[in-house]
């Protein structure tokens, strides 16, 4: 009767904490949807350009990537300090931390603007354009990257509706400016009636135009909402340097995490094209239909990241550590979930994207040994959020640099190329890395020393 009683109060708590988390993760999801669908449809009009366009593309989401780096880290602090102040109710200091990060977000956007802006050529030169891409390079790169302002500002400003507790608000936005992209990329390049279109131009407009709407709406949701972080942005302006130190202590590590990521991405890459151009191809449709299982798991994360944030705030740091397991715990069930589709089915799903036997068959063995590393996937996405949302960021920081350059750079070249193991070498090379810094993380969050960090000076 009483272990009865328990099974009942324990699956009811469960249940409870699910809903609330699932609630906070669809609309994270259907946004990530979303953006992959948009990119792909970037792609597809800008593919009837010419290969010189998709390259140009190609070359400048390269730098946009390093530049969102810094975007993130923006975020990640307003998430976390934006949770914190919600969480504890003083709502007072929640709308400080927004205004001063969203200034912080558009002095950081006007920087990398203006950079852009004067070395855009110089940027492109260093990355191997060549003169042929160039061309293409050159206009779409300008009208991207040089109005980056528009995409800081809507990162910070969704970080901070989802330190809230609101997926949903940054979720619509998104969804409308998507829609709104995808039919300015036909009217820009292409041309309607009278107006001939602009070609590549066109496409940076579109996504420049889209990312300002964005913004606009973002700005005037946060001025009318009801939410605990409703805020005139640029009423009774002023700079406030402890928040922005503030900001930047938890922010800077993630961002730098994601540097260390992308340089050593772009590093390993070379050494798989390296390789083999087959095993290149296999690995580039192996990573995206791996990414599919990857996008609920952001989900998950933010959910983590703002609930830790908001429940540490509340002075409930056990509550805080529930829910954290209960995200994870879904997360590895929906991204194995999806691993154990592809375990089956890789081969064939590769074979949409490649008629060539050797590639799609490479592809479905990697899938196969790909499963394996899903709940660890799940853990180290998930885990580093929740330590993020806590304000432990450094930690992250310093366990990816070692995952990605020993693990994934040193050991792709030893398993991949020295030992000859080719494509799974380097498969086996990721999942060590996932599986390694997955336990790690994991064992960091359990000790719970993130339970008494200080976010705010």
């Amino acid at each position: 009767m009483g272990l009865n009683y328990l099974n009942k109060e324990w699956f009811k708590e469960f249940t409870g904490i699910a809903g609330v988390i699932l609630t906070l993760a669809i609309p994270v999801i259907i946004e990530s949807i979303s953006q992959t669908l948009m990119g792909i449809a970037d792609m597809y009009f800008v593919g009837k350009i010419g290969t010189e366009a998709i390259a140009s593309v190609g070359i400048t989401n390269m730098t946009m990537n390093m530049y969102i780096a810094f975007f993130i880290a923006v975020g990640i602090g307003t998430t976390a300090i934006v949770a914190r102040a919600v969480g504890a109710k003083e709502y007072g200091l929640a709308q400080k931390a927004v205004q001063q990060s969203v200034t912080l977000a558009m002095i950081i956007g006007i920087i990398i603007g203006i950079i852009n802006y004067l070395f855009a050529k110089n940027i492109l030169l260093l990355l191997g354009a060549e003169t042929g891409v160039m061309v293409y390079a050159l206009p779409y790169y300008r009208a991207v990257a040089v109005p980056a302002v528009f995409l800081s500002m809507t990162t910070t400003i969704s970080s901070a509706f989802r330190g809230a507790g609101d997926t949903k608000t940054p979720m619509k936005i998104a969804l409308l400016a998507n829609v709104i992209n995808i039919v300015l990329d036909y009217i820009l390049i292409f041309g309607i009636l009278n107006f001939t279109g602009l070609g590549i131009l066109g496409a940076g407009l579109a996504t420049t135009i889209s990312r300002a709407i964005s913004t606009l709406l973002l700005i005037a949701k946060i001025s009318k909402s009801s939410s605990p972080i409703k805020s005139n942005i640029f009423k009774n302006w002023n700079i406030d340097k402890k928040m922005f130190k503030s900001i930047l202590n938890i922010g800077l590590p993630a961002g730098f995490e994601k540097i260390f990521m992308r340089a050593g991405q772009l590093v390993y890459m070379s050494l798989i094209i390296k390789i083999g151009t087959d095993a290149y191809a296999a690995h580039s449709i192996g990573g995206t239909i791996e990414s599919i299982s990857y996008l609920p798991g952001i989900g998950f994360a933010v959910a983590a990241s703002t609930l830790i944030g908001q429940n540490l705030g509340a002075n409930e740091p056990e509550k805080a550590m529930k829910y954290t397991i209960v995200a994870y715990l879904l997360g590895a069930i929906v991204m194995t979930s999806l691993g154990i589709i592809a375990f089956f089915f890789g081969a064939e799903i590769a074979s949409l994207f490649s008629q060539d036997p050797k590639i799609y068959e490479l592809v479905g063995t990697v899938m196969k040994i790909k499963v394996f590393s899903e709940p660890f996937s799940a853990m180290a996405l998930i885990i580093t959020a929740a330590l993020q949302g806590a304000g432990d960021t450094k930690f992250p920081m310093f366990l990816t640099f070692a995952g990605i350059w020993i693990f994934r750079v040193l050991g792709i070249y030893v398993l991949g190329i020295k030992l000859q193991y080719g494509l799974l070498g380097v498969w086996v090379a990721i999942i060590v890395d996932l599986v390694v810094r997955g336990v790690i993380l994991m064992i960091r969050f359990l000790r719970g020393r993130w339970k008494d960090i200080q976010i705010l000076d």
